[in-house]
């Protein structure tokens, strides 16, 4: 028996509608203040800040094209230009041949150090000014909710790719 859909309530329309707006509003600031001060894409910053953040500064392709919730061919690409301006470097990952391994270069870490202040400062005004920080606490803490909620059934290009067992 089909299930039955059911409407949203008004409050639960109105958080949608709420999240959608505020992520393309904060999207599209952030992507402009990125291409000013770097450069940079807004995957492109995803990627740099994800292995500026790691303790070696690399992360396999696989786990970053996991991690950002971008096609693997799409990240690809975007590596591949950011190795272009010398700002990560890629090799064969030492673990899998199959793999590839993004390393952050001491350029890349420059950039990141040069759009950092314009994007935490953007991040300030347009997201964090209107709100309480007991309100940062529980959006930081409902938001995570409801990402762990999807990531137990990921789109495909968010699922970690099942490894190959060697027998």
């Amino acid at each position: 028996m089909p299930e039955q859909s059911r409407s949203l309530d008004p409050t639960e329309l109105g958080a949608y509608f709420s999240l959608i707006e505020v992520s393309s509003l904060l999207r599209h600031a952030v992507e402009q203040q990125l291409r000013y001060a770097g450069d940079l894409s807004y995957v492109q910053f995803q990627l740099l800040a994800r292995l500026g953040d790691s303790a070696d500064g690399s992360h396999r392709m696989t786990d970053l094209a996991d991690g950002v919730v971008y096609s693997r061919s799409g990240l690809t690409y975007q590596a591949q230009t950011l190795e272009q301006r010398g700002l990560v470097t890629r090799t064969p990952s030492s673990d899998d041949e199959r793999s590839t391994t993004v390393t952050i270069t001491d350029s890349g870490r420059r950039i990141l150090a040069q759009v950092f202040p314009g994007h935490i400062a953007l991040l300030d005004e347009m997201l964090f000014a209107p709100l309480a920080r007991a309100d940062v606490e529980r959006l930081a803490e409902v938001l995570g909710r409801a990402r762990d909620h999807m990531r137990a059934a990921p789109p495909r290009s968010a699922a970690p790719r099942r490894r190959r067992s060697s027998t």
